[in-house]
This record gives structure tokens, C-alpha cells and sequence, in this order.
């Protein structure tokens, strides 16, 4: 069995060779590859937005009746279009444009966001350290690329601010690379165990929602375009090239249209240069001739309030999003706070992403209020949602009334009492049995002997008393026997007494 043993156990490899584990580690990534994944980070983003610029402005350019097409001036028109998908604001003539398109700027964030988490794939990263490069180059290349572009246009009718063409872009272009390369980094787990608990709750039920106010504004244009259908199909011109421009013009814009619903749903409203749309409010106006505000009502209708329902229910299903956290109702206040508190903030941002300078012309400037809406988007998710998770939610047993320290003593005292009791109810119980015990051990014997001394002592009393041994004892009376019992005793002690010497003799 030894000899078994060692045969199958036996190292064929030659002495000096290392075991070669199971377990083959990850090979290192070599610090050319990790460069060339860097560069193809920074670069890809870049190329595919002004790349799509340049096609869509070649595209309109090309269709469009009584134009020129270029392809130097497209290509040169392209970098002004890729800073405006950006969020980068231009000047044309003089005049300045700030309410830019926000769909672009979604599509290239999304394209970005998705080449740093390719990047870090490659990399083999694995932890926050590791996304820092990524997010690096790709942040600086746009800085560098807006500063370029920003440069370039210094001679033409397009001004651009070079400051905010380095910034806007290395900005929300790093934030989309710290967004695609959070999961896979693990950021998020490490946000949770540095976060409390209730707070990201909080965050989770705020996100959803901003998530679900989105939708309503989004319901709600839907709605309203489709019912002033008549009025976009008038707008479009029968030319194909105009026709194209208008609806690639309104398709680009939809974010910003969303956002100026979700505005006037939850009461602020919106304005376009003079006109004013409010929930309670409205004040009449131009409107430029774009399909996608063919949706705006010409008049106030007194119907409108009933839209207020849709934040109320938002604010509710946070609420109930948050009512199972904590047994605690206050610590469920606190995370609808936090929910509230990121709604307002991602208002803000989006109201102003929406808006901006439109020219100096009538329809300038086109704005959400972003304080009014911060402060009742608030209120919308925490009135109704505090409300809901307040009353839904789980909640801790009250405890007694009465003071800590009398309930201690009363406790102390009942537990002594019953102590005593106990004992008490125990030798009771243990004297009966022993009683019980004692009396059924005694012999036949002593119970015989007993019997004939109260024979004896019967006979004694009867003699004593002057009646015939061989009579009939009279009747007792029941309620005369304790006495006779104890004249019967003192009897028997006497006799005992007295016969004992008789019976010696």
C-alpha cells in the first residue's frame, strides 16, 4: 500500500522545477499596450462626435434648395458644431446662442462614457486607481481639442470663448468617463460603505424619482404634440432640404422641449422671450416657427391644475420607495430629504442645460425658472413622499408609561415578592409531603395498639359515669364532638394514669 501510495504521489518533473499552480494568474499588461489603450481613449470620442457633426451639417447642406455644398466649409463648420454638442456657447455676428441642443450632447456623453469603460476592460483595471488615467486623457484631450477649435475660429463669423471651450468639454467629458468607468471600478460599493445608509436610500429613491418626473414631462409633451398635430404638419415646408433641417432641428431639441414640460407640470412653467407659460399664469407672445413647439397652447386653460396630480404621485411613489428602510419614522424622514434634495439639484442642472441666450431678437432668452422649480420640485417629493412614508411604513412599539427608575424598583420589588412566595408554596408543599410519607409508614401494629387503648379508655369513661358496660352508648350530637374528642383525651390520659397500675397487677 506504501509503494502504491508513492507511485501516485510521485513529482515526475526534474529536481529544481517549481510546481506549476492550477490557479494561472492574469498576465500583467505591458506599458506599451496600456499607452496605446490611453490614446485610442482619448482619440475615439473625439472622432466619432465631430465625425457625426460633419455628416449630419453635410447631409442638410446637401439637401437643402439653392445651397452650396463644401467640403472645406462643412469640415470647418463641423468644429463650431461639435463645441455646441458640448454645451459650449457660440456667437454668431455678435449675437449669442446658448440654448443649444441637448440630445447631441446625450449622444456623445453615452459614446464617451462607453469608451472609458472599453478602456478599462483593456487595462485590466479593476479599482478606482485604475480609472483615474482613463478619465485623465480623456477629460484633457477634450480640453485641448475645444481650446484648438476655439482658436482656429478666431477669424471667422463664429466667436467662441476659449476659456469655456477648455472647460465645458474637459468637464462633462470627464464626468461621462467617471460614469462609464464607475461600475467596473467598483466606485459605487465604495461610495456605499463611505456613505450612511439612509442617505443612499435617499439617493436611490431620488434618482428614481427624477427618473419618473422626466417621464411625466415627457407624457405630457407627447401629449400635447400629438394633439396639435395640424399645427407641425403645417410647418414643415414642402422642400425637402428645409423640410429635413426642420425635423433633424426638432429632433435635437426634444430634450430641451421634455425638460420645459416637466417645468410647467410641476408648476414654474417656462417663457420664450415674451411669452410665459405657467400652471396658473400665462402671458402671450412669439413663438419661432420650429415643429417642436407647435405643441405650446395659444391660451391659459382652466384645466391645467389637474397636471399637478403627476409630481404629487412622483412624490408618493418616493415615499413608498422609502418606506421599508428603517423601523424608524424619523430616519424615513431624513432619507425623503435626501431624495427631495437631489431632485431640486438635478432640476437645476437641467433647467439650465435647457435654456440659454437666443440671439437678441424676440424669442431671446428661453429659460426655466431654476429657483422657483428647485424649490416646489421639493416640496413635491417630500410632502407627499414624507407623508406616505411616515404612515406606510413600520413603526417601534411605544413603551410603558411611568419613570426608568420606578419601573426598575417595582420590577426589583415583584421579583422579590414572588421570590418569597415561591419559596414559601416549596417547604409547604415539602412539610405535607413528609406528613403524608410518615403517616402511611406506620406499622399495623402501632395503628392496633392505638385502637385497644381507645377501647380501654371508652370502657374507663363508662364505668366513671355509672353505666352498664354491656349498654348501648347514647346517641352524640354532631356538633358536640370536638368536646368529646377532648374529653376523651383528658379521659385516656387519666385512665392511662390510673390502670396502668392495675393492669401491672
Amino acid at each position: 500500500m506504501v509503494r502504491i501510495m508513492k507511485l501516485l504521489t510521485r513529482d515526475e518533473r526534474p529536481p529544481g522545477e517549481e510546481p506549476v499552480s492550477d490557479l494561472v494568474p492574469e498576465p500583467e499588461v505591458s506599458r506599451a499596450k496600456r499607452v496605446r489603450v490611453l490614446l485610442a481613449a482619448a482619440c475615439a470620442p473625439l472622432l466619432f462626435s465631430y465625425t457625426a457633426v460633419a455628416t449630419v451639417l453635410a447631409v442638410v447642406a446637401f439637401a437643402a434648395d439653392r445651397s452650396r455644398f463644401s467640403g472645406i466649409g462643412t469640415l470647418r463648420a463641423a468644429g463650431p458644431g461639435w463645441l455646441a454638442s458640448w454645451q459650449v456657447g457660440l456667437e454668431f455676428g455678435g449675437h449669442p446662442l446658448s440654448v443649444l441642443p441637448l440630445l447631441p450632447t446625450i449622444a456623445v456623453a453615452w459614446f464617451t462614457a462607453r469608451t472609458a469603460s472599453r478602456a478599462v476592460r483593456r487595462i485590466g483595471g479593476g479599482t478606482p486607481a485604475d480609472a483615474v488615467p482613463v478619465v485623465a486623457v480623456i477629460a484633457g484631450s477634450h480640453a485641448l481639442f475645444g481650446v484648438l477649435i476655439a482658436l482656429l475660429a478666431g477669424g471667422s463669423p463664429v466667436g467662441v470663448n476659449p476659456l469655456t471651450a477648455f472647460c465645458v468639454p474637459g468637464l462633462l467629458a470627464g464626468l461621462a468617463a467617471v460614469a462609464g468607468t464607475a461600475k467596473r471600478c467598483g466606485s459605487p460599493a465604495t461610495l456605499r460603505e463611505r456613505f450612511d445608509p439612509v442617505a443612499v436610500h435617499g439617493l436611490r429613491a431620488g434618482a428614481l424619482g427624477l427618473a419618473a418626473l422626466i417621464a411625466c414631462g415627457a407624457a405630457v409633451f407627447t401629449t400635447v404634440t400629438a394633439v396639435s398635430w395640424s399645427t407641425v404638419d403645417g410647418l414643415f415646408e414642402p422642400g425637402l432640404g428645409a423640410s429635413l433641417g426642420l425635423f433633424l432641428l426638432s429632433v435635437a431639441y426634444l430634450p430641451n422641449a421634455v425638460i420645459a414640460s416637466l417645468s410647467f407640470t410641476t408648476g414654474p412653467g417656462f417663457s420664450v422671450g415674451s411669452l410665459t407659460v405657467g400652471m396658473f399664469g400665462y402671458r402671450e407672445g412669439q413663438l419661432p416657427g420650429v415643429p417642436v413647439l407647435a405643441g405650446i397652447p395659444s391660451h391659459h386653460a382652466v384645466w391645467w391644475p389637474a397636471l399637478l396630480l403627476l409630481p404629487a404621485l412622483v412624490g408618493a411613489l418616493v415615499g413608498w420607495k422609502i418606506r421599508a428602510i428603517d423601523e424608524d419614522p424619523m430616519l424615513r424622514m431624513r432619507a425623503v430629504a435626501v431624495a427631495g434634495a437631489l431632485v431640486a439639484f438635478g432640476c437645476v442642472v437641467l433647467g439650465t442645460l435647457a435654456g440659454g441666450r437666443l440671439g437678441d431678437g424676440p424669442f431671446d432668452p428661453v429659460s426655466v425658472p431654476v429657483g422657483v422649480a428647485s424649490v416646489i420640485t421639493f416640496c413635491w417629493i417630500v410632502i407627499p413622499g414624507g407623508f406616505v412614508a411616515f404612515f406606510t411604513g413600520a413603526h417601534e412599539a411605544p413603551e410603558p408609561p411611568g419613570e426608568p427608575g420606578e419601573d426598575t424598583e417595582d420590577t426589583e420589588d415583584t421579583d422579590a415578592t414572588e421570590d418569597i412566595d415561591a419559596t414559601e408554596v416549596a417547604e409547604a408543599d415539602e412539610e405535607v409531603v413528609e406528613s403524608e410519607e410518615g403517616e402511611a409508614a406506620e406499622p399495623d401494629e402501632v395503628i392496633e395498639a392505638e385502637a385497644e387503648f381507645e377501647d380501654e379508655a371508652e370502657a374507663e369513661l363508662a364505668r366513671e359515669l355509672g353505666e352498664d358496660l354491656d349498654g348501648t352508648p347514647a346517641e352524640i350530637e354532631p356538633g358536640s364532638e370536638p368536646e368529646q374528642d377532648i374529653a376523651v383525651t383528658e379521659s385516656t390520659d387519666g385512665s392511662g394514669d390510673e390502670s396502668s397500675p392495675g393492669g401491672d397487677r
